[in-house]
């Protein structure tokens, strides 16, 4: 799998993205990991999404476990993680309530503790996720672009942000933000309507798109809006020989986008990857973008 820039600014990736946002209930975490990590190695895949919460806080250090004992050197992998979500945790008895934090001295603690989970002394992208609107947004900007100065963090880059926040955020920081991680998929297309794909462009990004399978709904799904897609991917499927979650991940690669995947399932894994030998026609992609969007309220 060929390595491509996100943009003109921030690293080389590889066009496809595994991420741990979804490993609260991944059972035997260690051994799956382990699995899931040399498996997106051998794909081609060498770009992976930590937060400092994912898998019950256990991910980072899991990861970083495998970099101490040499599984893969650290220079063949590009590693975002990110930090703001917080959430109860029996870990943490000081969090009471869901809520949001992107203070200075949340996200400084937050990168030293991912630093040293994960076995590196750099991290490639540092993402805030979502932005905490009482935090002191000139301290927040000065913190990051401190800690990218010191090396600790080689680019900046957000998570669920509109597109006012991440223009409100950009306005008080020295270097571009490299990266927005949005909800995309052909079951969730709000970020074509509500401007922050637009806005990902014009800032010469690329979107990178988190549940591009729509957490399985996609094959599964029982509700009108899936079943019209996947009785219209179905169609599809006989002409491109390729499987209706490929497909779907070819509509999301059509729009320019990097698909971030979160399913420890193998096979779907697998289906992601072989979307990016699928050239989906023009009028096939408006086909499924019709289905989903005519029945997206139904």
């Amino acid at each position: 799998m060929q390595k491509i820039y996100m943009g003109d600014a921030g690293p080389k990736v590889s066009p496809a993205v595994y991420g741990f946002y979804r490993w609260h209930k991944v059972t035997d975490a260690q051994a799956t990991l382990k699995k899931i990590v040399h498996l997106c190695l051998d794909l081609g895949i060498n770009t992976f999404d930590h937060g400092d919460s994912y898998g019950s806080f256990q991910c980072e250090e899991l990861f970083g476990n495998m970099l101490k004992d040499n599984a893969f050197k650290r220079e063949d992998v590009v590693l975002f993680t990110k930090c703001g979500l917080r959430t109860p945790n029996a870990q943490y008895p000081e969090i009471k309530v869901k809520h949001y934090d992107t203070s200075a001295a949340h996200i400084e603690k937050s990168v030293d503790a991912s630093l040293l989970k994960l076995k590196t002394d750099y991290i490639d992208i540092f993402l805030l996720d979502k932005l905490d609107p009482i935090s002191n947004l000139e301290e927040t900007a000065l913190t990051l672009d401190k800690l990218r100065a010191s090396g600790k963090i080689k680019n900046i880059g957000v998570a669920n942000f509109s597109v006012f926040q991440h223009q409100l955020l950009a306005s008080y920081l020295k270097k571009p933000i490299v990266t927005n991680h949005i909800e995309l998929n052909l079951l969730s297309t709000g970020a074509l309507d509500n401007g922050q794909l637009d806005y990902i462009k014009q800032r010469y990004m690329r979107p990178l798109a988190y549940s591009p399978l729509a957490k399985g709904r996609i094959a599964t799904g029982l509700d009108v809006q899936a079943a019209k897609v996947r009785e219209k991917l179905e169609e599809l499927s006989t002409i491109y020989n390729a499987d209706i979650e490929s497909l779907a991940v070819a509509w999301l690669i059509k729009l320019g986008a990097l698909p971030l995947i979160g399913t420890t399932e193998e096979k779907r894994i697998r289906n992601i990857v072989n979307a990016f030998s699928i050239e989906l026609s023009h009028q096939d992609w408006y086909a499924l973008y019709n289905v989903s969007t005519e029945n997206s309220k139904v």
